[in-house]
């Protein structure tokens, strides 16, 4: 959105009044619409400092009490939309019902919206676009699907049972990953004490000792000493950073693509990501192809349910090969994502004119690498952490024994 200043003669004086909108034309529209008197001018203006802060602090605000809706409610209240739409209640009624019903205060709050919106005239994926992040790209795209189709219920059902998919993969990653989680957590705390207690029993004992120290004590002791006298500054610092970094992630879209970029080459991040997403999106694909939608326009809706904003750059490259005549499995190929297997198995399926069967194929391919991946994931992080666990216990032992084998040194050395 730019910020626009019009000026407005009303009862003889002119006056400013600063707003934003998408375009002049749009400007031009919004001020004859929102102000009284006659518009002078409507010009692209600097936006104030003071506007600009009270903006940060709005959209700071709304991203800190924002929420996604809790997973088994979501999928719950697809299922339920699922059924009434089956049976011929009108969608608006069954909105308007399941957030009644619903405990879910974020799904409440949406639902009703949603039902609202409807019964002024806009379509169901129209209005849910105000609400991607509660809902997610998936649920946008299966309804989009089903308002094409004519077929809104059985898109409800399929986008139910994704829901149901990922949630049960969510559930494996979260226990895959509660080990060393909770063993990283209990070594966390345990140097902390350490450092905050311990270490500086020694402190004193080092300083008399009026001798360089060695590099692992010197560490300890400046970490003893930003614990113990800016423990607190440290946890809001931390915390400040946190939220203001996921501002930035959420509002800026250069920079959430260098983070995308960044988790991307992350060991094991880059592969979780990756597959989850080649398997959503074949996966999505696929449904497209088999109710008969347009390839092109089928890679449109499955593209734009794709988080990572690199990987969803290089899909869009396959939708322009496509929209200039290109076949489809050149596009995939000139991505780099694809195994050779799976470009062979698309070029296969375009000759014969099975490609639905093919890409739903290619969706079980890489639900089976992604499954296998959750399913390692444990076994794969625990070199990781026993090394962490190593450096930090290494760390200990040297800090502390080293200047103590150097006194015991020293005073050996002067009894002989």
């Amino acid at each position: 959105m730019k910020y626009f200043i019009a000026t407005i003669l009303t009862k003889g004086k002119k006056e400013e009044f600063g707003f934003y909108a998408e375009n002049r034309q749009e400007a031009n529209k919004f001020a004859k619409l929102k102000y009284t008197g006659i518009i002078i001018k409507v010009i692209q203006g600097e936006e104030p400092l003071e506007v600009r802060l009270q903006r940060f602090k709005t959209n700071l605000l709304a991203n800190i009490k924002k929420k996604k809706i809790k997973p088994d409610s979501l999928i719950a209240s697809i299922r339920q939309l699922a059924v009434m739409t089956n049976a011929g209640i009108p969608i608006n009624d069954s909105l308007y019902e399941i957030a009644t019903a619903t405990e879910d205060e974020a799904l409440k709050v949406v639902f009703s919206k949603l039902s609202e919106d409807i019964n002024a005239g806009r379509s169901l994926s129209a209005t849910m676009e105000n609400f991607r992040f509660e809902l997610g790209n998936l649920t946008i795209a299966l309804v989009e699907l089903g308002e094409k189709t004519g077929n809104l219920d059985e898109a409800l059902y399929s986008l139910a049972n994704m829901l149901e998919e990922i949630r049960a993969n969510v559930i494996k990653f979260k226990k895959a990953m509660a080990y060393p989680r909770n063993v990283m957590i209990a070594m966390a705390v345990a140097f902390t004490i350490l450092i905050s207690y311990v270490v500086p029993q020694f402190k004193s004992i080092f300083e008399s000792l009026h001798a360089a120290l060695p590099l692992p004590t010197i560490i300890l002791l400046k970490l003893e000493y930003i614990f113990n006298n800016f423990g607190p500054y440290v946890l809001a610092g931390i915390f400040l950073f946190y939220v203001t970094f996921k501002y930035a992630i959420n509002n800026n879209e250069e920079i959430r693509y260098k983070w995308h970029q960044f988790l991307l080459k992350i060991y094991l991040i880059k592969n979780v990501i990756k597959f989850s997403t080649l398997s959503r999106f074949t996966l999505v694909f696929s449904e497209l192809i088999r109710a008969g939608i347009p390839i092109a326009e089928a890679l449109d809706t499955s593209i734009g349910m794709i988080d990572n904003l690199p990987l969803k750059k290089k899909l869009l490259s396959v939708r322009f090969t496509v929209e200039k005549g290109g076949a489809l499995n050149k596009g995939l190929e000139e991505t780099e994502l694809f195994e050779n297997m799976i470009i062979q198995m698309v070029r296969a399926g375009e000759d014969s004119g099975t490609l639905d069967v093919m890409i739903n194929k290619v969706a079980e391919y890489y639900k089976m690498r992604f499954d296998a991946i959750i399913d390692g994931l444990s076994e794969a992080v625990e070199p990781i952490m026993l090394l962490i666990i190593s450096a930090m216990v290494l760390l200990l032992a040297l800090g502390i024994f080293l200047p103590m084998w150097d006194m015991g040194n020293a005073v050996h050395g002067r009894q002989t």
